[in-house]
Formats: structure tokens, C-alpha cells, sequence
């Protein structure tokens, strides 16, 4: 029999390969932007997921019938179905995702890339802020292991001033509504097959991002095609991949100790900026990388006694 532990560390080991692609992502992310708009980008990167991710969940989501005969689909006091219970969580998986990713991309245009990364990724203290008030516990060693995150992640991505200007404020909305993303993963995947709640979360934000690309956008053929392949990659695998990645992890792990390890797309940002723009990084960017490396490693750390995460 596997362990608990090692099924944590196999959870987190997911979410840190979501990570990396979210975190390479980046340069196809730039690269989109110039060609197309906010709402454009996100919608076409949503439909390329929802059509990757169809044939996968036809194969392997697949769900017991026999384990619903003892589970109970509530909301509060609310009863609904099983397939009522799938729909409004994958749709409030969706909104969430669809208003953080469509924040993001608007701030960035007004705010520089470093402080970007900074501020979306405070999620990591959000989130565990958001646990405690939905009745979650969180250890000091996870509260430890989050305060060197955000010192990590400090010396990775900031080399301006903490000032907040308006592209800053956007991305810290953005921040919020990304916690509220993975506090909802944590809250329905525990009922809900991975993949069938991963695929209605992008078909809810492709036909959202849709219509507002729609009503706000110019969208013209020749820019969607010379964006396709940044659209592409983000779509199968920031997207496809990286998002069912990260429900697949989230499904066995406490989401504090998942967001700090989701917050290492800063530091394979980073990385890829160096490999593939030639960008360099600072001994100070190193520092930062390495304590947000061992945040992850000590969260994985199992206390002598058994406490709350």
C-alpha cells in the first residue's frame, strides 16, 4: 500500500509540473499579445483545451456509479444531482479562472513583467488566509513555509519599487480571483472526476471569453494566425495540461501547500527567460529561486507529531 506521504509528494510533484508549464508559457504569452487581445488570446488557448482535453476525459473520466450511490451532491443545505453538482462546479471553476486570466492579461500591458509575476503570485498568502475562513487548518510549519515563498518570490521578480500603480492594482484583483479558482478546485474535485471538472472549467471560459472578445475586440483572421502558435502551446499544455495538472494535485493535497508550489511558474519563468531570451539572472534572482525550492521541500517535511495543515 502507498503511503499518505507519498501521495502528497506525487500531488505536489503535479502541481510543480503545472508550474513549469505555466511558467513557460510566459514567452508564447508576450508573444500572443502583440497580435491579439486579451480576450481573444484567452478565448482561443480555452476552445484549443476544450478540444484536447475531450478525447483524454472520454477515455479516462470515467466515473464509478457505484460510489455515487453513497455520496451526497449538496451546497449548503442545497440537494442537486449529480450531473446538476458537475455542471455548477466546473461553471464556478470556469468564472473564476476566466475573470483572473483576463485581469491578468489586461495589467500586464500597463505594468512591468517583474512586478506581474509578484503580485499574482501572492495567491500563495491568499490562499491559506481563504482556507482558514472556510474552516481549513494551517500548521505553522505551512505558514513557514509560506512566508519564505513570498520572500522567495520577492528576490526572484522585484527589482522596481513596491508602489502600486493602476496595472499593478488589476493584477492584484487577478490574484484574488485566482485564489478563489483554487479554493473551488479544492472544494468540488473531491466529488467531481479531474478531468470532467477540468474540461467544463475551460468550455465554460471559452464561451464566456467568446462573447466578450466578441463586443470589446477587433478580431481579424491574419492576427489569430500569426499568434497560432503562442495560442497553441498555451492552449494544450498552459492550458490542457497544466490545469488538469492542477486539479488532478489539488484532489489530494491541502491548498495551501498546493499554492506554494503552484508558485514556482515565477521561478520557471524566470528560467526559461534565461535559456530561451538569453535574459540573465542576478545572484539575488538565485537566492530567491532556491528559498522558494526549499519551501516546497520543507512543506513535504512530515512533523514528528501529526498536526493540521
Amino acid at each position: 500500500m502507498v503511503s499518505e506521504k507519498k501521495y502528497d509528494i506525487i500531488h505536489t510533484l503535479m502541481l510543480v509540473m503545472a508550474a513549469f508549464f505555466w511558467g513557460t508559457t510566459f514567452v508564447a504569452q508576450s508573444i500572443g499579445a502583440d497580435y491579439v487581445g486579451a480576450y481573444t488570446y484567452l478565448a482561443s488557448r480555452s476552445w484549443i483545451a476544450v478540444a484536447v482535453l475531450l478525447p483524454v476525459m472520454k477515455i479516462f473520466g470515467k466515473e464509478d456509479p457505484v460510489s455515487y450511490e453513497k455520496e451526497e451532491f449538496n451546497i449548503g443545505k442545497i440537494r442537486l444531482s449529480r450531473i446538476q453538482y458537475k455542471l455548477i462546479g466546473g461553471c464556478a471553476c470556469g468564472l473564476f479562472l476566466f475573470t483572473a486570466s483576463g485581469l491578468q492579461q489586461i495589467g500586464m500591458a500597463y505594468t512591468t513583467t517583474a512586478k506581474a509575476g509578484f503580485i499574482t503570485a501572492l495567491y500563495v498568502v491568499f490562499v491559506p488566509v481563504a482556507y482558514l475562513f472556510t474552516g481549513g487548518k494551517v500548521s505553522s510549519k505551512i505558514w513557514l513555509c509560506v512566508i519564505m515563498a513570498v520572500i522567495g518570490l520577492y528576490l526572484l521578480c522585484m527589482n522596481d519599487t513596491l508602489s502600486l500603480n493602476f496595472g499593478d492594482g488589476i493584477i492584484l484583483i487577478s490574484s484574488f480571483f485566482f485564489t478563489l479558482q483554487i479554493i473551488t478546485v479544492n472544494y468540488f474535485v473531491r466529488k467531481i472526476n479531474a478531468l470532467i471538472l477540468s474540461w467544463t472549467q475551460f468550455l465554460f471560459t471559452a464561451i464566456v471569453s467568446t462573447i466578450v472578445m466578441f463586443i470589446f475586440e477587433q478580431v481579424t483572421a491574419e492576427n489569430i494566425i500569426n499568434a497560432f502558435p503562442a495560442i497553441l502551446y498555451a492552449g494544450i499544455f498552459s492550458s490542457g495540461v497544466a490545469y488538469t495538472l492542477q486539479i488532478l494535485g489539488q484532489k489530494g493535497l491541502n491548498p495551501t501547500i498546493a499554492s506554494i508550489a503552484m508558485s514556482l511558474e515565477s521561478v520557471f519563468s524566470a528560467v526559461s527567460g534565461w535559456i530561451i531570451l538569453g535574459e540573465k539572472m542576478t545572484f539575488k534572482e538565485c537566492t530567491g529561486a532556491i528559498i522558494m525550492f526549499l519551501a516546497i521541500i520543507i512543506s513535504q517535511i512530515p512533523l514528528k507529531r501529526k498536526a493540521s495543515l
